[in-house]
């Protein structure tokens, strides 16, 4: 296969719940899209679902525009493949930037499935038809508020909810959310807010009695003892999120048993590939796994969806109906979430419509590219 053709797609869209971690609060997002074009004319859709603010990780919207712009497409244009596992060494020399090299290289595989008439899922060596969804939710303003969110998505049918949690909202929320829901599957997620100090262990054990799926990345990103030390002292399994952004990265926490479960997130990663190889490492090494979103478009959602219907995927994952985030996605038939359950496209490529018209709506700036 030979891309002639890219455009790279800067668009917002409002959210229709404002939504709060431990860093911020946002009500409408910015993500890249990415279109490339091949010499039949045929087109993949990816999704840099990078984060406008460096808060997550340090990799922001705008920086992943430049490095799209001035290096990945570049690289990609004119350039001969087979297969998407070959897409990320043509700009292998590029350290990092795992959301912007997640974008384009979906965009590879999305193009690839459609090339080959399959579905999305299905050149990914997916094995299910349909996924179990959770949702994530934010930092309110008060407990009653919280609850009210939760008791919205639990009548919709989700069977899991994740609470973000941070210094001094952790466990009277939690508390309350499991006093109302005993037999609820609730996560908490701290994005790495906590510090390895005795306060810290002190509020996680306060935690362990409650019940929890799991505690999902407490400590920062690289610290890795601190949380092998939290996993040996609680009953709870230790998530880990933003520690893993390469193989490197799990065989260390596997090595030093600093959790129990992985949240695979396709743009943390750097793309489906590298996802898939995680999903294949965990499962060998007895680790239950989950997708994660970074509230994605509806393109990005359904890479989610696909790679969710792998089989070591035992836990509910963020993939979660579009109607939850956006009133109108850029997808047709955007994903929904019948009694939390997402059915997998069984169409072939990406497994919906793209919807150029709100895509030029909602871009903020727009650059294409060719080979020629």
């Amino acid at each position: 296969m030979r891309i002639v053709n890219a455009t790279l797609h800067d668009v917002e869209l409002p959210l229709v719940h404002s939504f709060e971690t431990s860093s911020h609060r946002k009500s409408s997002l910015r993500h890249l899209i990415v279109e490339l074009t091949d010499e039949s004319g045929a087109k993949g859709w990816g999704e840099i679902a990078s984060p406008a603010g460096p808060y997550y990780a340090s990799e922001t919207t705008t920086i992943a525009w430049h490095t799209a712009t001035e290096y990945l497409i570049p690289a990609v244009l004119g350039a001969e493949w087979e297969h998407p596992d070959e897409v990320s060494a043509l700009y292998g020399k590029v350290r990092g930037h795992w959301f912007a090299k997640a974008g384009v290289e979906m965009a590879a595989w999305t193009l690839y499935a459609a090339h080959t008439q399959q579905p999305l899922a299905t050149a990914l060596g997916g094995t299910r038809s349909t996924v179990i969804a959770g949702v994530s939710l934010g930092i309110e303003p008060s407990i009653d508020e919280l609850l009210t969110q939760v008791a919205k998505h639990v009548d919709s049918g989700y069977p899991r909810v994740k609470l973000k949690i941070a210094p001094g909202w952790d466990v009277e929320p939690v508390k309350a959310v499991r006093g109302t829901y005993p037999d609820l599957d609730v996560h908490v997620d701290a994005n790495g807010a906590y510090p390895g100090d005795d306060a810290a262990f002190e509020t996680f054990r306060a935690l362990d009695p409650h019940g929890l799926t799991m505690i999902e990345q407490p400590f920062a990103p690289r610290n890795f003892m601190d949380s092998a030390r939290l996993q040996a002292e609680l009953n709870t399994p230790v998530c880990l999120d933003e520690s893993v952004e390469t193989l490197d990265d799990l065989r260390t926490a596997l090595e030093l048993k600093a959790g129990g479960v992985l949240n695979i997130k396709v743009s943390r990663m750097g793309g489906l590939s590298a996802a898939r190889a995680a999903h294949d490492l965990t499962q060998e090494a007895g680790w239950p796994v989950w997708c994660g979103g970074m509230h994605e478009f509806g393109i990005g959602r359904l890479a989610n969806v696909a790679i969710s219907s792998l089989p070591g995927f035992t836990l509910p994952s963020d993939v979660s109906a579009s109607g939850k985030y956006y009133a109108e996605d850029i997808i047709d038939p955007a994903v929904t979430a019948e009694g939390g359950v997402v059915t997998v496209p069984s169409t072939a490529g990406l497994g919906a419509q793209v919807r150029t018209e709100l895509i030029a709506e909602h871009a903020q700036q727009t650059q294409t590219f060719s080979a020629d």
